[in-house]
């Protein structure tokens, strides 16, 4: 086979290092965005915070919400995609080909090595070892009877319960005590059930609720009644089979209520009353509220930063001179210019969506989650001349403020069941029409799955039994044999 070279002319799309940028700011929430303008700040020597009052930033626009055409929703701000890249940068150019090395990187949420900042500050709790440890230290016991305690709280998991036996424990504790037995170690083991938190320390749900009841006052109402429940029939209460309990403990509808009452103030998972988990807080992204019957769209000011050009060390910069230092300073004031732009962008961008999905969803603000309208992200991509694509990372991690609580922007979305009148209702409705039935539903007598879907159909909602226990399901309900409930 005979080689040679061809000359071929082709066209191909690629996405500048600018349009990347700005892509990849777009989907970061507010959290990341502070980070990546931080590390930008400490990167570039050409950005720096603007601290002007004077100055407003393209994030104090506000949208206001009438009646409005696709149209309006669309010319509302400037397309982003009409905006256009300079000349002296090529399609195919990458960053490395122009900055130099202190180009910095963006970096994504699962990267926080080496960064402590104030979300991974530790304001909680101390965990539920280091509680019973202050206890313990406290005790008056043994050095043997100490590494046995030390080996039980190591062997309890986040609830407080012992998930093993005595016998493991024994194990775990023979290479360092040789003169003990079962007996000690139970005996260390009432010693730590008397810890707070009450029940902790327990092997079963039966032990918890006894400790706990034991720790009542001795003239509590129904005290009596609660642990002999407990210690015989706790099997048949968790079946709710409450005729069999009052058969068998010989009371009326009222006393076993006031007895079932009691048990239920206890708390089954007692290592969460010492919890260890961060406590995370969302700021939102956008505030929507409404002035004089009409809905307004803003974003939060607070969690855009106000960046600028420094402009003494713009001044450096000389156009005749080819030195390394004047080059470097060229591509660093290049870069502050797409960043700045990238978060303006952004901004502006982001506010376009929202303005459209509150558009949307103006009878959900209106009315609740029963009014919600079926919404996917294709409408919104249309409305707005968009791509999915762009959409899709507008909503992700970003929150919306309204009067009836913060959602994520994803929340407006969701999909759509067909009605026998032609029209269409959304997901999120029918999952609030199946909590409401359910919340109305006479306790000792709950809706099964196939009554709830039979409701439904009544109001021309055609959904399946097994669609409904889908979204019972998603929202943590039970089934109606365990919601069965003394009336």
């Amino acid at each position: 086979m005979k080689q040679s070279l061809q000359l071929k002319i082709g066209q191909s799309l690629k996405m500048t290092p600018q349009l990347q940028q700005a892509i990849r700011l777009l989907q970061l929430s507010g959290v990341e965005l502070q980070t990546e303008v931080q590390e930008a700040l400490e990167s570039n020597m050409m950005l720096e915070m603007d601290e002007s009052e004077s100055e407003q930033k393209p994030s104090q626009e506000t949208t206001t919400i009438e009646s409005e055409t696709k149209k309006d929703i669309t010319d509302k701000v400037t397309d982003l995609n009409q905006e256009t890249m300079p000349d002296e940068l090529p399609v195919d150019s990458g960053w490395d080909d122009i900055y130099d090395s202190t180009s910095y990187f963006i970096k994504t949420a699962s990267d926080k090595s080496n960064y402590d900042g104030f979300e991974n500050q530790d304001s909680s709790k101390n965990t539920l070892r280091e509680y019973l440890e202050e206890q313990l230290n406290l005790a008056q016991m043994t050095d043997s009877d100490k590494v046995i305690a030390l080996t039980i709280i190591d062997s309890l998991d986040d609830n407080g319960y012992l998930r093993g036996t005595l016998k493991d424990i024994l194990a775990a504790v023979k290479d360092d005590l040789e003169d003990v037995d079962v007996k000690e170690i139970e005996a260390v083991l009432r010693m730590i059930q008397t810890m707070g938190p009450a029940g902790v320390g327990s092997r079963n749900l039966k032990e918890c609720l006894t400790l706990q009841l034991n720790q009542c006052e001795v003239d509590t109402f129904r005290l009596k009644e609660a642990k002999r429940l407990v210690d015989h029939h706790l099997d048949l209460l968790a079946a709710h089979d409450y005729n069999q309990i009052m058969r068998n403990m010989k009371l009326d509808q009222e006393e076993l209520t006031e007895v079932v009452r009691l048990i239920q103030s206890m708390n089954p998972r007692p290592g969460n009353e010492v919890s260890d988990v961060h406590t995370e807080y969302i700021v939102p992204d956008i505030y929507v509220k409404k002035l004089k019957g009409i809905w307004k769209v803003d974003l939060n000011i607070d969690g855009i930063p106000n960046l600028r050009i420094n402009s003494a060390y713009a001044k450096m910069i000389r156009r005749a001179d080819n030195s390394d230092d004047n080059n470097s300073l060229k591509s660093h004031l290049q870069e502050a210019r797409w960043f700045i732009k990238s978060i303006r962008s952004r901004s502006e961008t982001l506010l376009r969506v929202a303005t459209c999905i509150v558009e949307r969803q103006r009878a959900f603000l209106e009315h609740g989650d029963e009014a919600m309208k079926p919404l996917v992200l294709f409408d919104i991509a249309e409305a707005l001349g968009m791509h999915e694509s762009t959409i899709s990372r507008v909503t992700t991690r970003k929150y919306m403020h309204t009067p009836r609580g913060i959602f994520e922007l994803k929340y407006f979305f969701s999909s759509h069941v067909s009605t026998n009148y032609g029209g269409i209702c959304s997901s999120t409705a029918i999952r609030a029409l199946i909590k409401k039935l359910i919340s109305a539903e006479t306790p000792n007598k709950p809706l099964s799955d196939s009554k709830i879907a039979g409701v439904l159909e009544e109001r021309g909602i055609n959904v399946a039994r097994r669609t409904i226990a889908k979204y019972r399901e998603a929202m943590l309900i039970p089934p109606s044999n365990e919601r069965k409930r003394l009336a």
